[in-house]
């Protein structure tokens, strides 16, 4: 089967389903069905303190066993499944939340024996009828907080579980590519429109005629959620424009629109120098950085009604010379004894 041969809905049916059989699998089976899903060779590039896998073993090995491993009652629902070509591929995103108990470490998280949710986004590329690339960004630091620790100033934005698009889960839409793609282009004329910023003011940037006037924001862990142009501004916008005011986006691997979702992602997706401050509540760094970055996008009557962005924020940290990993090892009581 050729990489862009299988049809949009198959294509989403078979991710969707086997992404949820390979969550609840037990551990006996969970190499045969991962084998169902992926193929041996796929390539892996998951948030830090994952990264990047060479192929299928290393991947159930460093990234799927632990996961799984640490959740009792394991599980993975889904509230977005897009669809789309690209480059002459088929992509396939995914917008949703492992769940279960955490009743084993998870990377140097501590288990609390409490039900968690971990959000995710992803982004995932088909080759004769399985996944041969995988872009996953699970928010790790999202983890960190549900289990009461936090290793950063308090959020700007709210901090809660995602919510699903408009209130009602509807993962398996038929796929739409004639409205998606004419929300695809909605959504690509706002970012040129972020392309504007003279670097002194935010009118420089005429947002409102792409956004609905109560539009959600949902930011990462570390950012948080906001309603509203006024909201977003404050909470996120302000912020990542002070401190990486030579920021250049759209370095794609993916571009999706598929009826009323929009995805885009990169790896990086965006390139920045940290020269200012108050990002995360960090002081500038000076560093160059690059930003594992998603959006998933819902639109409405021809604008933008909720964004929800997965972004390795302890990937970027750890850019600006901050080691989350390493704070929780200490608080853990493994610290570093040497330089």
């Amino acid at each position: 089967m050729a990489a862009h041969s299988i049809d949009g809905d198959a294509a989403k049916q078979a991710v969707d389903a086997g992404l949820r059989r390979l969550a609840a699998a037990p551990p006996a089976a969970r190499a045969t069905v991962a084998a169902e899903v992926f193929a041996p060779g796929c390539r892996f590039h998951v948030a830090h303190p994952f990264n990047d896998f060479a192929g299928l073993s290393e991947a159930l090995a460093g990234f799927f066993d632990p996961l799984l491993a640490s959740l009792d009652h394991a599980g993975r629902t889904h509230a977005i499944v897009a669809t789309d070509l690209f480059e002459g591929a088929r992509l396939v995103a995914v917008m949703g939340h492992y769940h279960g108990t955490l009743t084993r470490d998870l990377v140097g998280i501590p288990a609390h024996h409490k039900p968690v949710w971990i959000r995710f986004g992803e982004i995932h590329r088909i080759e004769d009828g399985r996944i041969a690339e995988s872009w996953m960004l699970p928010d790790m630091l999202d983890l960190i907080r549900q289990v009461g620790l936090w290793p950063l100033a308090p959020s700007l934005g709210a901090e809660h579980q995602w919510p699903t698009p408009g209130g009602n889960a509807r993962a398996l839409s038929p796929t739409d590519h004639d409205a998606g793609h004419a929300n695809l282009a909605l959504v690509r004329a706002m970012h040129a429109a972020l392309g504007t910023f003279d670097g002194k003011s935010l009118e420089s940037m005429d947002l409102a005629p792409y956004w609905t006037e109560d539009f959600a924001w949902y930011g990462p862990a570390g950012i948080g959620t906001a309603f509203g142009l006024d909201g977003f501004r404050s909470v996120h916008q302000i912020p990542f424009l002070t401190a990486f005011p030579d920021r250049q986006g759209g370095q794609h691997i993916g571009r999706i629109g598929d009826g009323e979702f929009v995805v885009t992602g990169g790896w990086p997706s965006v390139t920045a120098t940290h020269t200012g401050n108050g990002f995360c509540g960090m002081p500038a760094t000076g560093r160059r950085v690059g930003m594992r970055v998603m959006d998933f996008y819902r639109c409405e009557g021809g604008l933008i009604a909720e964004n929800w962005v997965p972004l390795d924020i302890t990937h970027l940290l750890l850019q600006m010379g901050y080691d989350i990993f390493a704070r929780l090892a200490h608080l853990g009581g493994n610290p570093r004894t040497s330089l």
